[in-house]
């Protein structure tokens, strides 16, 4: 048939009860026709770079009445990247567009229903739009100003503080002049923290034996602002270590992913007496904040005031190997995938 291509997928063999693996997924390729069919209002796209996040290991469960769907073992996993426009009969897209937004994890995907944001500003690297410039910036940006209401000179504690998110948070932060530390699980990570990313102290919470008198110790007055990405025994440590009216900004609990059972939580009841607001957030609800966000974090990119760092795996073949590594803390950075290498 012409115009029919091989397109190179990664599929979910099955759900996935504990910690995911590689052979949870397999490669496969099908064909694809390079044409969108008459009056369908998709586009086809051939993606560029792939993300991996942490909010995608929920999806290889079932889970009902989730905010985002899980995948279809058997289908190709989905997620955000970064593609181009081949064909469109949508009329937001042209042929030739750059887009971000919700795609498959194959070389080419055929959209139906395009959730996707058309790149203007294309003098930054493409694959910023997977990160800074994508889901994980709008995360940062809504949880810290949004949800935090953040002011100057306050102390703010950000865990899985190297990641996509957290990299972006702590600098917000400093931007804001606030005294910022971070937890990561490994001294390059911490080194990063501290060296690049500007943060005022980090502590690798591996090697803390008591988590609780780490936090005493870079916090001795308190925590005003806590952005939580990895929740169980980091959570309940943070607890009675907040000020009074402090803030948490619960983004995510990446230690409990992986486990059949949730860790309970002990330390609740200062949520009482120390009078703190926990609040959840989805970045979904948020996306009509995109252009403001755009407005404030480009000149900030232009003039160095702001610096991200990925790890990038490079080929669709990379792609569950760099997924899976999320989760045992592989990545240093923000984890793409170049689909072709």
């Amino acid at each position: 048939m012409p115009g029919m291509v091989r397109n190179k997928q990664v599929i979910l063999k099955d759900f996935v009860s504990g910690f995911p693996k590689e052979t949870d997924m397999y490669m496969t390729e099908s064909s694809i026709e390079l044409k969108v069919p008459k009056g369908s209002n998709g586009v086809l796209l051939k993606n560029l770079y792939l993300s991996c996040d942490p909010y995608m290991r929920p999806r290889m469960t079932y889970i009902e009445g989730s905010y985002v769907e899980s995948f279809k073992p058997g289908l190709p996993i989905s997620g955000y990247g970064v593609a181009k426009v081949l064909d469109s009969e949508n009329p937001e897209f042209n042929k030739g567009d750059l887009v971000w937004g919700m795609t498959g994890w194959e070389e080419y995907s055929l959209i139906t229903a395009p959730h996707l944001f058309k790149i203007q500003h294309t003098d930054v690297p493409l694959s910023y739009y997977t990160g800074i410039l994508g889901m994980p910036g709008m995360t940062a940006y809504v949880g810290f100003y949004e949800v935090c209401s953040p002011k100057h000179g306050e102390c703010v504690f950000i865990s899985a503080a190297s990641g996509a998110v957290g990299q972006l948070v702590g600098q917000f932060a400093k931007l804001l002049g606030c005294y910022v530390v971070g937890s990561a699980g490994s001294k390059d990570k911490v080194d990063l923290l501290k060296n690049k990313f500007g943060f005022d102290e980090a502590f690798n919470y591996k090697e803390e034996a008591d988590l609780n008198a780490a936090l005493k110790r870079y916090f001795p007055e308190g925590i005003d602002i806590y952005f939580e990405n990895v929740g169980g025994k980091l959570l309940d440590a943070v607890l009675p270590n907040m000020k009074i009216r402090g803030r948490i900004a619960a983004c995510g609990m990446i230690s409990q992913y992986n486990l059949d059972k949730p860790e309970g939580v002990h330390n609740l009841m200062y949520l009482v007496s120390k009078r703190l607001r926990m609040e959840g957030f989805i970045v979904l609800d948020h996306y009509h904040l995109y252009p403001k966000f755009l407005e404030m974090i480009i000149p900030h990119i232009k003039e160095g005031k702001l610096v991200y760092v990925e790890d990038m795996a490079e080929g669709l073949e990379s792609a569950p190997a760099a997924l899976i590594g999320l989760f045992s803390g592989q990545n240093v950075g923000k984890q793409v995938v170049a689909v072709a290498p």
